[in-house]
C-alpha cells in the first residue's frame, strides 16, 4: 500500500515536472521563434535583445515552476519541502536577474550607439547596471527567505566609513570616472593627447582607469583620477576632422605663383582620391618665411580623423615630389655658398 502510494506520488511529480518542461519547450520552439522573426522584421532593436535574453531561460523557469508545484503536490517532510522551495526561489530569482541584466545592458549599448554624445558606452555603466540589478535581486531573495535586511543596512552604514578610508584611491578613481563620463571631455573612440605626451584612441573607461590604445597597438592605462586632472587635447572635439600642415621649402629661383598653383592642385587631388581626406575641403598654400636656403610655405589640408593624416601626407609628398620634378621646380636642400676674394700681393 505504501509502495503504491509512493509510486503514485512520484508519477504525479514527474507528470507535473515533465508537463512544465514540455510547455516551456513548446513556448520556446513556437512562440519565441515567431517573436524572433517578428523582432527581426521591425526597426526597434530592443525587441531582439529581449527575445535573445529569454531564449534558453524559459525552459529553466518552467522547470523551476514544475519542481515547485511538485513539492506542493507531494507530502514531504516540512524541512525538505522548505529548503527545496528556498533553493528553487533563489535559482529562479538569480536567473531572472541575469536575464534582466542582459536586457538592460543591451538597451544601454543601443542607446549609447545612437547618441554617443549624451551617453557613451563604457564598462563603468555596464558594470554599474549589472551590480544594481543583482543587488535588487539579492534583496528580493532575502525578503523571500524571510531575512531582514535592516541589520545588514545598519552594518553597512557603520562599516562604510572604514571601507571608504581603506579604499580612498579606488573611490577616487571611481568618482573621477563618473565625472569624465558625465562631463564628456573624452569619449570612447576619441583620439587624445595628454600633457605628459601619451596619445592614442580612448578604448574604454572602467571604474578604475581609462584605457588608451596608441598607434602602435600598445595599451596605455591611466588612472581615472590622473585622467581627470590632466590637460587633454581631444582631436575628436568639436569635430573628428583635423586640420594638418605640411611644411615645404623651394629654392629662391622658383616661380612662386607656379609653385602655389601646382601645390594646391596636387593637394586637392590627394584630398579627393586618398582615403581619409575630406574631399570638399579646399587646400590652402601659404608662404611664410625666407629661409636660409629656401622659401618656406605650409600646405593646409583636412583629414577625416587624426590617424588618417599619415596616409594623406604620405601620398601628398610622393605626388608633389614627382610633379615638381616634372615641372623643373627644385625642392631646396641645405646648402652654403662660399665667396672667395682674390687679393694681389703688392711688393714694393
Amino acid at each position: 500500500m505504501i509502495e503504491s502510494l509512493l509510486i503514485s506520488q512520484l508519477g504525479t511529480a514527474l507528470t507535473i515536472v515533465g508537463g512544465a518542461v514540455l510547455i516551456g519547450y513548446l513556448i520556446e520552439r513556437f512562440l519565441l521563434t515567431k517573436l524572433k522573426k517578428y523582432a527581426e522584421s521591425t526597426h526597434w532593436e530592443c525587441d531582439d535583445i529581449i527575445v535573445c535574453a529569454l531564449r534558453g531561460r524559459l525552459i529553466r523557469w518552467m522547470l523551476f515552476g514544475g519542481l515547485y508545484s511538485a513539492l506542493i503536490a507531494i507530502p514531504l517532510p516540512y524541512g525538505i519541502t522548505g529548503y527545496s522551495k528556498n533553493i528553487l526561489i533563489v535559482l529562479f530569482v538569480l536567473s531572472a536577474t541575469a536575464a534582466a541584466s542582459d536586457i538592460a545592458v543591451g538597451i544601454i549599448n543601443i542607446y549609447a550607439k545612437k547618441s554617443r554624445r549624451a551617453f557613451p558606452s563604457t564598462s563603468i555603466f555596464t558594470n554599474l547596471t549589472i551590480s544594481l540589478l543583482f543587488i535588487i535581486g539579492a534583496i528580493i531573495i532575502m525578503q523571500s527567505l524571510g531575512i531582514s535586511i535592516t541589520p545588514i543596512l545598519t552594518a553597512l552604514g557603520v562599516g562604510g566609513l572604514a571601507v571608504a578610508l581603506a579604499l580612498q584611491d579606488t573611490l577616487s578613481n571611481f568618482f573621477a570616472g563618473l565625472h569624465i563620463l558625465f562631463s564628456r571631455p573624452i569619449r570612447p573612440s576619441d583620439y587624445v593627447r595628454l600633457d605628459t605626451g601619451e596619445e592614442g584612441y580612448v578604448v574604454d573607461i572602467t571604474w578604475r582607469n581609462t584605457s588608451i590604445k596608441d598607434l602602435t597597438e600598445n595599451m596605455i592605462i591611466v588612472p581615472n583620477s590622473k585622467m581627470a586632472a590632466a590637460k587633454v587635447t581631444n582631436f575628436a572635439l568639436p569635430s573628428k576632422t583635423v586640420i594638418i600642415l605640411v611644411p615645404i621649402g623651394v629654392s629662391y629661383e622658383s616661380d612662386l605663383d607656379k609653385v602655389e598653383e601646382i601645390t594646391a592642385a596636387v593637394a586637392k587631388e590627394v584630398m579627393v582620391e586618398v582615403s581619409g581626406g575630406v574631399s570638399d575641403y579646399e587646400p590652402v598654400v601659404r608662404f611664410y618665411k625666407f629661409g636660409e636656403f629656401s622659401v618656406l610655405f605650409n600646405v593646409v589640408m583636412c583629414v577625416q580623423e587624426f590617424a588618417a593624416q599619415f596616409l594623406v601626407k604620405h601620398e601628398f609628398v610622393k605626388r608633389l615630389h614627382k610633379r615638381f620634378q616634372d615641372e623643373g621646380i627644385e625642392v631646396a636642400y641645405p646648402a652654403q655658398t662660399v665667396y672667395l676674394k682674390n687679393e694681389k700681393n703688392i711688393i714694393d
